[in-house]
């Protein structure tokens, strides 16, 4: 359906504080219209549906008694703040979401006064709100005030121990500060591990009896799976020896859980707390990720993300891919090495469908783990499966992956333990943003002793790569890899064990060679054609090896050339920069020799399709065609060396 729905409410809203005119009934119409909204905008543009639908009555509760943006709204990873953009006097700009130019799919202080705090990875929110509640107790400096402290943080983000450390010093700190617990029982894949058990029974009696009795009577308002899940915690907890519940023990009172998805119930425990809190507080609210909307809600993940969709059936409008995606790639292949090899596991942070581990799951459930969103404990538990003989692949995004550096380097690369890092999402990955791109993982692996570190130059080499790793016993081994389709090109019935540290030459020039490492190889396939209709003919070579690198490949190609030209997916630091190393310490450079390393560019580049961002990198065809050309020119002045 094309047609927008009707908001009569929602058409008088140009910022949070037109919710302050309306009645509480009022309110729940809003709500529903919000929700239509909400659903019509991201079917013309694609996004995360599913998040934002579990939340939006409680986006406009949040904004109906708090006031934003003295009140500070923090959104947990931020992908469930759709609802929120809407209400916060960026509706218009719905149609432009995740688009270049646009607005973010996650919230970003640059874009609107009311997102304090960017967020697009999870666990950040309670520290956040911490630093602002203390930045307003020490009297800091803010445009648009200070107030309360607000963090909305999910049940799968709340796993992360960064939200317990956040939380261990809020309750040390005793600052007012408000945490909503939006426990939908699944963050992006179903939850995982003892929290998700625990949040799943738990209930406890509200500390203040002012809360007591804005909720009375909430518990018999719960849909009937969570009335029976209050009664057996409450018959857990008169067996415990010390009363309370976790977040009382870390120094929080304790409100809840209440129906995240009644007005009824959440408008006055808002309104309550706002009035009487006076150190930290947690709400642990209960909804329904893609809630009222049927085929969300009927979605193995909740419809958290989708293209662009027909509204009425919900059928999502891709296209039809020309070639396998690398992810799907890599998962075909390690189901197959481990029906060869039982010591081969894998273990994946909270992304199962994302990383495609899980084919290996539902293969072989005892040797793939998902740990939830906790990549530092990835690292290590994956670091002592290969101490204890196991041959773990260790799948996670690359930028992810940062999130458990130090792990990498401490747990695996000082004790030169097996393990297989699996790098998906390399490279610039289109309408997620920067917060999402795989820029730095060759320059921060690369630079650790022992480290072996591969990019797949496409979907065949990856094949091979995953075998090399396989049988890769000597220390870490990385292989990078993108989002999406392949190339197209044949993919081997086995992985071929690559030689560590070799590169291959694709075709034979002369006058100047390209060396590339990474998918760019077809870009420079490309340059290279163009580059012919003028006369020029490259030699083209495929790097395949960060670390090590294949000096005797690269010091020929510097031999048999006037230049060299690396071209990568990734930051300064990374392989162009060892290259130049290189290249400077077999002293190259003295003999006039000239090269260039084409990289990301110092920037943080904003969502827009990942052509267009390697566009606006540098990084295409046409820039590779253009780098040779100014290096021949060069070359002509200053003459060919001896």
């Amino acid at each position: 359906m094309s047609d927008s729905p009707a908001t009569p409410l929602l058409d008088q809203v140009q910022s949070p504080s037109d919710l302050k005119r309306f009645s509480d009934p009022e309110l729940l119409r809003l709500a529903h219209e919000l929700r239509a909204e909400t659903i019509s905008a991201v079917s013309q543009t694609g996004g995360h549906l599913g998040a934002g639908l579990g939340v939006i009555e409680l986006t406009v509760a949040l904004h109906a008694v708090f006031d934003a943006p003295r009140d500070k709204i923090i959104w947990d990873v931020s992908h469930q703040s759709y609802p929120h953009k809407i209400l916060t006097g960026r509706r218009e700009k719905m149609p432009t979401l995740r688009q270049k130019g646009g607005l973010s799919g996650f919230t970003k202080r640059s874009e609107s006064p009311y997102d304090p705090f960017g967020a697009a990875h999870s666990s950040t929110s309670i520290s956040a709100a911490l630093g602002f509640a203390v930045a307003r107790d020490l009297g800091g400096a803010s445009e648009t005030g200070h107030g309360d402290a607000i963090a909305v943080i999910g049940d799968g983000a709340m796993s992360a121990g960064m939200a317990f450390e956040a939380m261990n010093n809020a309750g040390h700190l005793k600052k007012r500060l408000i945490v909503i617990l939006n426990d939908n029982e699944m963050s992006i894949a179903p939850p995982v591990g003892a929290l998700s058990s625990y949040l799943s029974h738990l209930y406890a009696e509200a500390p203040f009896q002012e809360l007591k009795a804005a909720a009375k009577g909430a518990v018999s308002l719960l849909p009937g799976p969570f009335q029976e899940g209050a009664k057996r915690a409450r018959d857990m907890l008169k067996g415990l020896a010390v009363g309370g519940t976790l977040f009382e023990e870390l120094g929080f009172s304790y409100v809840g859980p209440i129906d995240g998805h009644d007005m009824e119930q959440l408008l006055p425990v808002l309104r309550t707390v706002k009035a009487r809190a006076t150190g930290p507080i947690l709400i642990h609210a209960l909804t329904k990720k893609g809630k009222g909307y049927a085929p969300a809600e009927g979605a193995s993940d909740g419809g958290h993300a989708t293209a662009k969709f027909d509204v009425i059936t919900g059928a999502q409008k891709k296209s039809k891919p020309n070639a396998p995606s690398y992810t799907g790639v890599f998962a075909d292949a390690i189901v197959r090495h481990a029906a060869e090899d039982d010591r081969i596991c894998a273990v994946t942070a909270a992304m199962p469908d994302g990383t495609g581990l899980k084919k290996l799951e539902d293969r072989y459930p005892s040797r793939c783990f998902d740990v939830g969103i906790a990549e530092q404990h990835a690292v290590t538990f994956s670091a002592a499966l290969a101490a204890g003989g196991m041959r773990p692949f260790c799948a996670i995004y690359s930028t992810f992956l940062q999130r458990g550096y130090d792990q990498v380097v401490h747990d695996v690369a000082i004790q030169r333990l097996p393990v297989r890092f699996a790098i998906d999402r390399a490279g610039l990955v289109g309408a997620d943003g920067a917060t999402h791109a795989g820029s730095y993982d060759v320059a921060f692996l690369s630079n650790l002793p022992g480290f072996v570190v591969m990019a797949a130059a496409d979907e065949a080499e990856l094949v091979h790569m995953v075998a090399t790793a396989a049988a890769h016993d000597e220390g870490p081994i990385a292989f990078r890899y993108p989002r999406g389709e392949g190339e197209g090109v044949d993919l081997p019935e086995r992985g071929e064990v690559l030689e560590i540290g070799k590169g291959r030459i694709i075709s034979e020039g002369q006058g100047v060679a390209l060396l590339s490492f990474g998918t760019r190889l077809g870009e420079v396939r490309r340059a290279a054609e163009a580059l012919a209709a003028k006369g020029i003919t490259p030699t083209i070579a495929d790097a395949r090896f960060a670390k090590p690198l294949d000096r005797e490949m690269i010091l020929d190609l510097a031999a048999r050339h006037d230049a060299l030209i690396t071209v990568e997916e990734g930051a300064v630091g990374g392989f162009g920069s060892h290259v130049a190393k290189l290249l400077s310490d077999e002293g190259v450079f003295d003999a006039g020799f000239r090269f260039r390393s084409m990289v990301l560019p110092d920037i943080f580049i904003d969502q827009a399709s990942p052509e267009e961002m390697y566009r606006i990198a540098g990084l295409s065809a046409s820039d590779i065609e253009d780098m040779v050309l100014r290096l021949m020119d060069v070359a002509k002045v200053g003459g060919k060396r001896a």
